[in-house]
């Protein structure tokens, strides 16, 4: 295993849990590097930056080509500090030069029932709007790997669920437009922390054939203080990632409003039938 590879392995699993070798590229070294930022620089991005993001947003996959998401490009700083505060006051989406809205969008296709006089009977199911949201998801992932090819850096901010409401106010998004979750995107703070976050080894998430438990515990606690270290390396609480499952999932509360999602999605136009 060449030095490069083997050293973005270890920087993303630890040195004891590296995966086998296999084949690489420098787009898989760009993938293996991605780390969520959240300090900016207030610095302008270079002139025809967002097209070319959005030109690869629009490359990605999505579902039979029906292209069921937009996305709603801010930069005005009283629009993003509204954004900001909706998000549990993350000054990050205040500095960034430009803040990125993703949306599932079943508006455009309602419009082109509504011009063909046609009506679209699995528009208001679930699975519609399941495949507006992940069609969003894969336009924004190209997205962030266009930017950290260009040296920006991106943090996504899914704490825009907590009031999907008053985000669909502040943008006036049409009936039928939710906002899965917004993207900051610009050039890193000289402060902010770099260190690039491990994850789960493999075997905890990798299952061939058959989904099979491996020693999950052996491989959580590993984990474990793999993520705590790495919180006190970079001034976070030093907790574990069994503690943070347990604190964002153990009460509603930990939801921040987004308990309420269900009813918020149909007042937005969303029946999920």
């Amino acid at each position: 295993m060449n030095d490069g590879k083997r050293d973005s392995l270890i920087a993303r699993y630890g040195a004891d849990a590296v995966p086998a070798a296999g084949p690489w590229s420098d787009a898989i070294s760009l993938l293996l590097n991605h780390r969520s930022i959240r300090g900016y620089k207030r610095d302008a991005l270079p002139i025809g930056t967002l097209e070319t993001l959005i030109a690869a947003a629009q490359s990605a996959a999505t579902s039979s080509n029906m292209q069921t998401w937009s996305v709603v490009a801010v930069t005005e700083p009283a629009l993003k500090a509204s954004l900001a505060a909706i998000a549990s006051n993350q000054k990050h989406i205040e500095q960034c030069p430009i803040f990125l809205v993703w949306l599932a969008d079943l508006s455009r296709a309602e419009r082109i029932g509504a011009t063909e006089a046609t009506r679209l009977e699995a528009l208001p199911y679930l699975e519609t709007f399941l495949v507006a949201a992940i069609d969003a998801a894969l336009a924004a992932q190209n997205a962030v790997i266009a930017a950290q090819s260009l040296g920006l850096a991106t943090v996504y901010i899914g704490a825009l669920r907590n009031d999907v409401g008053r985000v669909a106010s502040l943008l006036k998004l049409p009936p039928g437009a939710f906002a899965v979750f917004g993207l900051c995107i610009g050039y890193a703070a000289d402060e902010a922390p770099s260190e690039v976050k491990p994850r789960l080894a493999q075997s905890a998430i990798l299952h061939r054939e058959r989904y099979a438990i491996p020693d999950e515990r052996g491989l959580r606690a590993a984990y474990d203080a793999k993520l705590a270290a790495f919180s006190r390396r970079n001034d976070r609480i030093g907790d574990t990632w069994t503690q943070r499952v347990i604190a964002r999932l153990g009460k509603t509360t930990a939801l921040a409003g987004r308990d309420r999602m269900r009813a918020a999605l149909v007042a937005l136009g969303f029946p999920l039938c």
